[in-house]
Formats: C-alpha cells, structure tokens, sequence
C-alpha cells in the first residue's frame, strides 16, 4: 500500500514508558573468540541497540570475569564471563511540547513523519528544546524506549537539516522489528539531494568506509578501518553544472550520503561542513540554506501486520522554487 502526505492532530498526553531495569549474563563461546564485547552484546541483547550498548560499557555497567569492563573494543576469549547490569530507568527531564508533527501515517504501532529542515531528531547539547523527540512526547502516550531516555522511539534519524520521512516505534517489538529490516535492508529509504558538478555516470554504487574524522570530532570521513557504508544513485537531471540525484541507502552511516558524495567531488548544495559555499555561491538561498537533501520514499513491513508500507513526501516548498529558478536559468 502506498501513502501519499497527510497531516495527523495533536493531543496532549503523558510520558513515554521507557526501559526497565535489568541484568544478563552470558559466556563467551568458542565462535566468540576476538569478537568485540560491544558487537557481542549487542547481537546478544535485542532489546538494546549497539549506541546504547556502547555507554553502558563506557559507564562501567559490564564486568568480563567479575572485573569490570570499560573498553568496547575488548576482545573475548573463550569462557569469558560476561555480566551486564541495566540501571533502573532515568526520569526523562525533555520536556514535552506542543509542536506541529507533518504526520503521514499512525497506528498503534508506529508513525512516519514528514520532518521539515532544520528540525533536530533529539536533544543533544545545544540543543535541548525544540526536537522531534519533543514533539513525540506531546503526541505520543507511549514510544519505544530502546533508544533510551533521549532518543524514545527514534528507529532512525536524519540529520537537522535534511527533510523528509522517519519512523518512530510507540513500542519495544515494533522497534526491534523495524531495526532487524534496517540491519536486513528490508527497510528501504529513498532521498533526493542537489549536488555541485555532473555526476558521471549517470547510474553509480559508492562503496567506500566511513568513520569518525581522525581531527573534526563533528564531522565524518572516508578513511581505512571505517565501517561498511554502501550508498547507490542515479542522476535524475542536470542543471547546468549541478545534478538532481536519486539516492538510496545499503547501509545507514551517519551523515553517509553527505560524505560520500563529497569525497567523490559532488558536495551537496549547501552542506557547509562536507564543502566550500564558493561551489554554491550563485544560488538562491532557498537551495543553499541549509543542504538540498530530502528524505523522499521509504517502504517497509508492517511489523505486527506484515502489511507492505511505501511512503512518499514531496519536496519542500524552497526546494522545488528553488529547482525552479535553476530550470529557468538553464533555459
């Protein structure tokens, strides 16, 4: 079934339900001998993601042979004992707020949102109000809590200032599910970018690592030893010496299509920290502030239905005038 944009309502409501406490142990088994600790536990533990698995090791939560375990990057040896201890649940401090939501579509389920640029998915420092994950306590009277206290049901995010379609989880199974379709590439995202330059050729597979940039700690960066990051396109017009792309993701790195275009010397029209503004500079602000990169499609399973969901938002409002005004100039 395919869904085309639509507008929900708000209604006030309580906190989400979120984690409860707990602990696990395991023994590490002779095939998972010089795994990392934190890629063990997090295949181990469904229930949480690898982020979230990744903090309670550094907040000293893990013990390997009753000693405590600070380093993800341990490697286990057969008969390793490994105990986790889940803290009680944090009293979320975000506080709820009543801002407009661009629903496309809600069940008891789930819900997929149309986020406008410039819209922060979840707190962080700076940025304490104002959020996606805000809005969702408003609306929402219960959200996954997989994520934790700060990111309650956010399955995936997209960055402040890239529109576009997401989906948040109001319960645990829902969440798990939809995550094991993102890990299985089942859950397919589909986005629409701007780019400086003639992409060639026209139908590409960009396949380089990704990692965190060894000197701008912000940023990210191509690099050996990165993770697996898989993005594919096809140019769908050129404008002049810019191209309108169709992009869809194998893997989902932070800020991935961003780095990747840019390290094939096709930065994204307005992305100040990927590129210089001078590839842009003769553009209307409506393209150049922020980046032109749009979430457009995603498809999925119904997690509880197994109904197939296809999702489509158009492109904003300043993209598509922008889009205008560069058909005119070509013409």
């Amino acid at each position: 079934m395919i869904y085309n944009d639509s507008r929900g309502d708000l209604q006030e409501n309580s906190a989400c339900e979120l984690l409860v406490s707990s602990s696990k142990s395991f023994t590490a088994k002779i095939e998972d001998e010089d795994r990392r600790l934190d890629h063990f536990l997090a295949e181990n533990l469904v229930d949480i993601s690898r982020n979230r698995v990744q903090k309670l090791v550094e907040e000293g939560q893990v013990s390997v042979n009753r000693l405590k375990c600070t380093d993800n990057n341990y490697r286990l040896k057969l008969g390793d004992l490994i105990n986790l201890t889940i803290p009680p649940p944090e009293k979320a401090l975000i506080k709820p707020e009543k801002i407009t939501l661009d629903i496309i579509y809600e069940d008891e389920d789930l819900l997929v949102i149309n986020k406008p640029r410039g819209m922060v998915v979840h707190p962080a420092p700076g940025h304490g109000k104002g959020t996606l994950v805000n809005a969702l306590l408003y609306h929402c009277s219960n959200l996954s809590g997989i994520g934790g206290v700060i990111r309650p049901g956010i399955v995936h995010r997209l960055d402040k200032d890239t529109s576009g379609l997401l989906i948040v989880a109001k319960n645990d199974p829902t969440h798990r599910d939809l995550s094991e379709q993102l890990k299985s590439r089942n859950l397919c995202r589909e986005y629409i970018a701007l780019v400086s330059g003639r992409v060639k050729p026209v139908i590409g597979r960009i396949e380089a690592p990704i990692a965190r940039h060894p000197h701008h700690r912000k940023k990210m960066a191509v690099t050996a030893g990165g993770r697996k990051a898989v993005t594919r396109y096809r140019v769908l017009k050129y404008y002049g010496r810019y191209s309108l792309l169709q992009l869809n993701l194998e893997t989902g790195r932070t800020h991935q299509i961003r780095v990747h275009l840019a390290y094939l010397g096709y930065p994204v029209v307005g992305d100040h920290t990927y590129a210089k503004s001078s590839s842009w500079n003769e553009l209307p602000s409506t393209l150049s502030q922020p980046h032109a990169l749009h979430a457009r499609r995603i498809k999925f399973m119904h997690p509880q239905t197994g109904e197939p969901l296809e999702f489509l938002a158009p492109l904003p409002g300043d993209f598509k005038k922008g889009l205008v005004w560069l058909k005119a100039k070509k013409d």
